[in-house]
C-alpha cells in the first residue's frame, strides 16, 4: 500500500490521529470543554442534563457553531447507545469517546492538507513535500493538542484547508507572468491548463468560505487573510481585484447569515458573537483577569512550544523564505508562496504582542506554515543519509535524538501530566454507578430527572480544574466547585480589588468553609447521601452543576450573581494534594477521609494544582476497602523490599564463601606447586 497515494496517507492520518485521541488522558486548559463539550452537552441533552455554561456563553462571546457540530455527534452517539440498549457504563464510554474521535478525524484532515499544500508548492516529488507531512506527523504539539476538542483545533484544519485552495497565482513577485505560472505548473507535475477558469473560482470562493469560517470561529484568525488579501490585491491585475472582493464578499456575507442563524437558535435572540468578544476583551480588558504575559512571549515561549526540536530548521526556513533567491518559473513560484506564509508567521504574532493576554494555542493556525517552510532546510540536512557516507552517522544520531526527544515530550504531556484532573472523574463515574438508586434503565436517557439520586461532589479546586458534564455523564451526579467569574462591569478601582469565589477560597480557606457551606464547620454530615433515607440534594443555585454560572436560557441578576452560593457538604471532596494539611487541620473532627488518591503532575506552575489528586469521601467502607489496598500494596512492597535484602544477603554470603575457596586452593596450589584444571576444582568443591 504505497503512502504516496492521497487516499492511502488520509487513512493512516486517520489512523494515527484516532490512536493518538485514545492514548490522549492529560488535562491541558479549560476551554477544551467549557467553551465547546458542555454548551454541546446542554444542545443535546437539554438544560436539566448538568452541563456548566461559562460567562462568554452568557454573554454571548462564543458562536455556537463549534458547539453544535459537537451537540450533533452527542446526539447520533446517544441514539446509537439507545438503539442498542447498552449498559449505562459502555454508554458514557460512548459519549465520552465520540468527540475525541470526532476531533481524531479534524485532526487528521489537517495533516493531510498540511501534505497537499506541501505538495502543491514543492512537487509532488519533492523530498520537502514528504519532510512536511513527517514533521506534522512526529510533532509533539501535534500529539499533544490537535485531537482535543478546542475551537482553535478545528481554526487550524479550516486555515490550512483555505491555504491550500487559495489562488496563489493571483499573488506571483513581480515579473512572473502567465507563462512562468505554467512553467511551474509542469515542474512540481501538475496538469498544465488555463489559469483563470471554474475550477479557480471554485477553489477561491472554498478558501474564502472555510476562511470566513474560521474567523468566525476566531476573530483573530482575520490576521492571517488580511495579510494574504492585501499581497493578492497589490500584486494582482485590476479584473482580479474585482473578483476577489466580490466573491470575498459573497462567501463572507453567506457565513455570517449561517452563523447568525444558528446564534439566534441558541441564544434565542439575534447577537453577533466576534463584536461582543472584542467588547468584553479589548474594551473592558477581561482577557487580563486569566493572565498577563510579556511582550515576547511568542518568541520566547510561543514557538519553541509549537515546534520543539523543529525550532532550528524553522529559523532556517522563515530566513530563507524571506530571503528568495530565484532564478527558474519554478523557484519563483515557490518564493512567493513561502514569502507570503513567512510574512504571516510574523505579522500575526506581532500583532498578538501588543495583547496582553497570550497563549501558545493562539497561534496553533500558524503550525502548518511552519512546518511547509521548516521542510526544506529539513530536507536538505538530512539529505546526505542518502547521499553521503561520510556525514551519514552523525546525522543518522542527530535524527534518532531528535525523533526520542520528541517521543518522551508527546508521551509524558499525553499519558502522564496532568493525568489526575481526568482520571477522578473516571473514579467519580464508578462510584455513582455503585451507589446510585437509580434504576439502569433511565440512566439511557438523556434528560432524566435531575432529582434523582445519585453522590453529591465537591471539587475544592481552583475553577474548571477538571472536566465536568462531558466526562461525569450522568445527570444524577450533583456537583458544585469553586467559580472565577470575572469582574464584568466594575470600573478600574473595583476591579484592583476583585476576588473571585476561588480566590476567596485560597486566600482562607478554614474562613471560606465556615462562611460559604451550609452548616459551616459544626454541622458535617457523618454518612454519606445514598446512605440516608431521604438524602439531600444541593440547593437550586447549585443544582444541575452549574455553581451559579446558570444556563444560557436564565440568567441570574448581577446582585445574585455577586454573591457567593452556599455550597452543601457532599459525599465526596476533590481537591490537589498541597491543601491536604490546610484540610486535615480544618476537618480533623469530621467524617471525612482518604478513599482515594492518583498521581497528577511532577510539577505545575500554578501552585495551587501542584501534587495528587485527592478524593475524601463519608463512606466508611469506601475508606476502610482505600486503606486495605494501600496497606496490601505497602505490605507487598515491603516484602518485595525484605525478599530483595535477603538475596543480596545470600549473594554476599556466597561470594565469601568462593573468594575463601579461591584462596584456599591458591595457598594448596603454592605449596603442592602444581596445575590444578578447572574440572578438577569443580571436583574437589563439591
Amino acid at each position: 500500500m504505497p503512502l504516496s497515494s492521497p487516499r492511502n496517507a488520509l487513512l493512516f492520518l486517520v489512523a494515527l490521529r484516532l490512536l493518538n485521541a485514545a492514548c490522549l488522558t492529560t488535562f491541558f486548559q479549560p476551554d477544551e470543554f467549557y467553551q465547546s463539550l458542555e454548551p454541546a452537552w446542554q444542545l443535546a441533552f437539554g438544560s436539566d442534563a448538568g452541563a456548566w455554561i461559562t460567562w462568554e456563553w452568557k454573554h454571548q462571546l462564543r458562536s455556537s457553531l463549534h458547539p453544535l457540530l459537537f451537540a450533533t455527534v452527542y446526539y447520533a452517539a446517544n441514539a446509537v447507545a439507545q438503539s442498542l440498549r447498552v449498559s449505562p457504563a459502555t454508554r458514557a464510554d460512548l459519549l465520552i469517546a465520540a468527540p475525541k474521535a470526532t476531533q481524531a478525524v479534524v485532526a487528521a484532515l489537517g495533516d493531510f492538507f498540511t501534505w497537499k499544500l506541501a505538495r502543491r508548492i514543492y512537487g509532488s516529488q519533492n523530498n520537502a513535500s514528504w519532510a512536511a507531512l513527517a514533521l506534522t506527523v512526529v510533532s509533539p504539539w501535534q500529539w499533544f493538542c490537535s485531537t482535543r476538542t478546542f475551537s482553535n483545533c478545528l481554526e487550524t484544519t479550516l486555515t490550512v484547508v483555505a491555504l491550500y485552495a487559495w489562488p496563489w497565482q493571483w499573488s506571483l513577485i513581480p515579473g512572473a507572468g502567465r507563462q512562468n505560472e505554467k512553467d511551474a505548473q509542469r515542474t512540481r507535475g501538475e496538469p498544465v491548463g488555463r489559469i483563470d477558469n471554474n475550477s479557480l473560482l471554485n477553489r477561491l470562493r472554498l478558501s474564502l468560505s472555510l476562511a470566513a469560517l474560521a474567523c468566525v470561529l476566531r476573530p483573530t484568525n482575520i490576521l492571517i487573510w488580511t495579510t494574504l488579501a492585501t499581497f493578492a490585491l497589490l500584486r494582482s491585475a485590476w479584473s482580479k481585484r474585482v473578483v476577489l472582493f466580490r466573491e470575498a464578499l459573497a462567501c463572507g456575507s453567506a457565513i455570517l447569515a449561517l452563523t447568525a442563524l444558528a446564534d439566534r437558535l441558541f441564544y434565542g435572540t439575534w447577537t453577533f458573537p466576534p463584536l461582543n468578544f472584542l467588547y468584553f476583551n479589548v474594551a473592558q480588558s477581561l482577557a487580563v483577569f486569566y493572565g498577563v504575559n510579556n511582550w515576547h512571549y511568542y518568541i520566547s515561549q510561543g514557538y519553541p512550544l509549537l515546534l520543539t526540536t523543529a525550532l532550528p530548521f524553522a529559523v532556517v526556513g522563515l530566513y530563507r523564505a524571506l530571503t528568495p533567491t530565484s532564478t527558474t518559473a519554478a523557484d519563483r513560484f515557490q518564493s512567493s508562496i513561502k514569502y507570503q506564509l513567512a510574512t504571516v508567521c510574523l505579522v500575526m504574532p506581532f500583532v498578538l504582542s501588543l495583547i496582553s493576554h497570550k497563549e501558545v494555542r493562539f497561534l496553533y493556525p500558524l503550525l502548518p506554515c511552519l512546518h511547509v517552510l521548516t521542510s526544506p532546510t529539513l530536507a536538505d540536512f538530512f539529505a546526505v543519509l542518502v547521499t553521503s557516507s561520510r556525514a551519514r552517522v552523525p546525522r543518522t544520531l542527530t535524527l534518532l535524538f531528535l525523533l526520542l526527544i520528541n517521543a518522551v515530550i508527546a508521551l509524558y504531556t499525553s499519558v502522564y501530566h496532568e493525568s489526575g484532573p481526568v482520571s477522578v472523574l473516571s473514579y467519580l463515574r464508578d462510584q455513582h454507578q455503585i451507589h446510585s438508586r437509580v434504576p439502569l434503565a433511565s440512566h439511557l436517557t438523556a434528560g432524566s430527572d435531575e432529582h434523582e439520586s445519585g453522590i453529591t461532589v465537591g471539587f475544592l479546586m481552583p475553577c474548571h480544574s477538571t472536566p465536568w458534564r462531558s466526562h461525569m455523564v450522568y445527570p444524577s451526579i450533583h456537583a458544585w466547585a469553586l467559580t472565577c467569574e470575572p469582574p464584568i462591569n466594575l470600573n478600574a478601582t473595583q476591579k484592583a480589588y476583585y476576588l473571585d469565589e476561588a480566590d476567596q477560597f485560597y486566600d482562607n480557606v478554614t474562613n471560606f468553609l465556615q462562611d460559604n457551606m451550609m452548616g459551616g464547620l459544626t454541622d458535617i454530615p457523618r454518612i454519606p447521601s445514598y446512605s440516608r433515607s431521604a438524602p439531600t440534594l444541593p440547593s437550586e443555585g447549585n443544582d444541575k452543576g452549574t455553581a451559579r454560572e446558570g444556563m444560557v436560557e436564565r440568567e441570574k441578576p448581577e446582585q445574585e450573581e455577586e454573591k457567593n452560593p452556599t455550597h452543601p457538604w457532599p459525599d465526596y471532596l476533590a481537591f490537589f494534594a498541597q491543601l491536604e494539611p490546610t484540610l486535615q487541620s480544618t476537618l480533623r473532627a469530621s467524617s471525612y477521609a482518604e478513599c482515594w488518591r492518583t498521581w497528577s503532575t511532577a510539577w505545575h506552575h500554578d501552585w495551587r494544582r501542584k501534587g495528587d489528586v485527592v478524593v475524601w469521601c463519608l463512606d466508611r467502607s469506601e475508606q476502610q476497602s482505600w486503606h486495605s489496598r494501600q496497606w496490601k500494596q505497602a505490605a507487598k512492597g515491603h516484602e518485595t523490599e525484605r525478599s530483595l535484602r535477603e538475596r543480596q544477603f545470600e549473594m554476599l554470603i556466597e561470594v565469601i564463601r568462593r573468594d575463601a575457596l579461591a584462596s584456599r586452593y591458591s595457598r594448596e596450589g603454592s605449596r603442592r606447586r602444581i596445575f590444578n584444571w578447572p574440572w578438577r576444582l569443580r571436583k574437589r568443591a563439591s
